[in-house]
């Protein structure tokens, strides 16, 4: 939770000896005991609602609790459960992994929001798991990115992050466990004191505070006496984990709390409850308080809440917690399975199975819309594929799956895919580009076209251009400032109009055009007439006037605006001469500075062959290739004539039988 702990109070402790069954190692668990009469909670009546399939061996359930009902908890609560089936093969486990440039005990993770712990890691559930302090911000830090110790021991796929320290251990007492080896198999070490237990095989391990449930049993009012902390063991949000008694299930459970006429929080003894209630056997409480977080990813990716955290009903955004746990999962289940995009630069190949012979058709496009399909395939297979083709490269896409029995109609998505993008970079000019340069007022006049003549304009010069009626401009600009240029009076122009020449010898075909400018303070940029963006400036029609609406850096040209031109707006590009005209608007009207400079490349697509290979074994000959986006051909000539492999074939392998006549195979896209 969002607080420290005060150690020193804790006491001498009388044993509760709980053997912790196949450890490398016996441990012990000892803390003081305060099951004193009246103090065992005695169980109320809420219990959860049924188990919700998320995914593959992942269940959600959901409890609530309503005070106005005779024997429930005094408080309202809504808690939420997920199970987890450690026995599905698909299952794997996810801690937070180190942190670029590790440190131990002061750089071992990053600060991050739960929801894009699950994005960035691609992962179907995710959510906050050890205490931890970060530098700076303690256990509220201001932004993601920030160095963090995790409190206790935290392994991620075999790596130790966070070991379980002597200094960790004298710091913040975080000492209860829960770890897993290779095959998901669950160990709960409730007192893991440095220098901690055999970790030999251990694949993913997490650290809470205190157990809460242990043998069955609610122990929980135990933890305010072990661990003193008058508000950790309040009323509170709270992160709980559990293993059931046979070690098949993890339980990973949220309570919500500090939110009135919603949910308030939990005490100890009712977190532990409602972990019993949902299966636990152990259990052991997490980070929580403004922490508790737990997300799912839908079917395209997104982070969707699982539950109502207080953190982001008080902030709009979850907390940047430093230690997450997170699994990845198979989709359920059902009469479409399976679907996987193999993209390539231009093309995508998408494959997906179904549990009846049915039909095939994709639909795809760059936004949710969609708006493009493929071909349909009448076919009635289970094993489906469908070849994507005409794609814009490094561009998301997304895609659904349609498939007929001939009575029911079943689709999946939308998903989504990135195409690649073969290119290569090159420099059409630089920022010592010469550019003419004006100061009149060409307002109703056609000065962008390429036919307009320039010659009477104010002057002509290399970048950077510039005007400061104060001096020299601002030596923390990192280019060289080269072309002065005039004032009028004693403040530059309102707008400075600029025009250069570039000659383009390229194939135009998916050209992208890159633009770095260093810019004080707004412009409008144009390509043989047409506009292409526009930098701090309003939506409005600009004229002569026409002020910017921000400006760059600290209001001087000290870093560069990197933007690029594609699709639609790089139509007007033309092999041959072409013009690039910009128009710079300083930001008011006493502002004593312009400043202008741009740097102009491009990229160009180029074709990455993918390799095609032949195995023979027996009578069965398999053919294979690197890459998806691809449709295989076959000829009894290295000539041709080539046809399609009967389906068509889009992914690889594919195999058939060998007759003894000479095939040859080829790609095509």
């Amino acid at each position: 939770m969002d607080m420290t702990t005060n150690t020193a109070a804790i006491s001498a402790r009388r044993e509760l000896r709980l053997r912790c069954p196949n450890l490398l190692r016996s441990v012990w668990l000892t803390f003081a005991v305060a099951l004193l009469s009246g103090s065992i909670l005695v169980p109320a009546s809420p219990s959860p609602g049924p188990w919700t399939p998320l995914f593959k061996g992942i269940d959600l359930a959901v409890g609530t609790n309503d005070p106005a009902i005779p024997g429930n908890f005094p408080r309202l609560q809504v808690v939420r459960c997920v199970r987890i089936d450690l026995t599905d093969p698909d299952i794997r486990l996810f801690a937070t992994p180190r942190a670029s440039g590790y440190a131990p005990e002061s750089r071992e993770t990053l600060t991050q929001s739960v929801p894009n712990f699950l994005r960035q890691n691609l992962l179907q559930i995710a959510s906050d798991a050890n205490y931890y302090d970060a530098f700076p911000g303690g256990s509220d830090p201001t932004a993601e990115g920030i160095s963090c110790e995790a409190s206790g021991l935290q392994i991620c796929t075999g790596q130790v992050v966070s070991a379980q320290t002597t200094a960790d251990e004298s710091a913040n007492v975080r000492t209860c466990s829960l770890l897993f080896s290779t095959n998901n198999h669950p160990f709960v070490v409730f007192v893991n004191s440095p220098p901690g237990t055999n970790t030999t095989g251990i694949y993913t391990a997490i650290t809470g505070y205190y157990p809460l449930v242990s043998n069955g049993v609610n122990i929980a009012a135990a933890a305010a006496t072990s661990y003193p902390d008058s508000f950790i063991h309040g009323v509170q949000p709270r992160t709980a984990f559990g293993v059931s008694q046979d070690n098949r299930y993890l339980y990973l459970m949220t309570l919500d709390g500090r939110q009135n006429g919603y949910s308030d929080g939990a005490l100890d003894t009712e977190t532990a409850y409602w972990l019993m209630q949902f299966g636990a056997w152990n259990g052991i409480n997490m980070d929580g308080g403004g922490s508790t977080a737990m997300y799912m990813a839908d079917s395209a990716g997104n982070a969707v809440g699982l539950n109502h955290s207080s953190y982001l009903s008080a902030y709009g955004h979850e907390r940047y917690v430093g230690s997450h746990f997170g699994v990845y999962a198979k989709a359920l289940p059902g009469p479409v399975n399976d679907v996987t995009a193999f993209p390539d630069d231009t093309a995508a190949s998408i494959s997906w199975t179904t549990t009846s012979a049915s039909t095939s058709l994709v639909q795809y496009g760059p936004t949710p819309s969609l708006g493009f399909a493929s071909p349909f395939s009448a076919a009635m297979v289970t094993n489906h594929s469908a070849l994507l083709t005409n794609l814009a490269p490094g561009t998301l896409y997304y895609y659904r799956v349609f498939s007929s029995d001939g009575i029911n109609q079943y689709s999946a998505g939308p998903f989504v895919f990135t195409t690649l993008n073969y290119a290569t970079t090159n420099l059409l000019f630089d920022f010592t580009n010469v550019w003419t340069y004006g100061t009149a007022n060409l307002d109703g006049v056609n000065w962008t076209a390429p036919a307009y003549d320039d010659s009477g304009w104010a002057g002509s010069g290399p970048g950077l251009l510039w005007v400061d009626t104060r001096g020299f401009p601002n030596a923390s600009i990192p280019l060289p400032m080269l072309t002065q240029m005039p004032a009028n009076g004693v403040n530059p122009y309102p707008t400075y109009y600029f025009r250069t020449h570039f000659n383009f010898t390229n194939n135009l075909k998916g050209v992208t055009l890159l633009v770095s400018d260093y810019l004080d303070d707004g412009a409008v940029f144009y390509l043989n007439g047409q506009e292409i963006n526009r930098l701090r400036m309003p939506a409005t029609p600009i004229v002569n006037a026409t002020l910017a609406s921000g400006f760059a850096c600290s209001g001087d040209a000290t870093c560069p605006d990197n933007w690029s031109v594609s699709g639609d707006l790089a139509t007007n590009l033309v092999t041959g001469d072409n013009v690039l005209a910009v128009e710079a608007h300083n930001y008011n009207a006493g502002s004593p500075d312009i400043t202008f400079g741009l740097a102009l490349s491009y990229t160009e697509p180029y074709a990455a062959p993918p390799a095609l290979n032949i195995q023979q074994s027996n009578s069965i000959a398999t053919v294979t290739w690197s890459r998806g986006g691809f449709a295989l051909q076959q000829a009894s000539s290295p000539v041709g004539p080539w046809t399609a492999v009967p389906g068509p074939v889009v992914l690889s392998p594919y195999s058939t039988t060998n007759t003894g006549q000479a095939v040859y195979y080829r790609l095509i896209k």
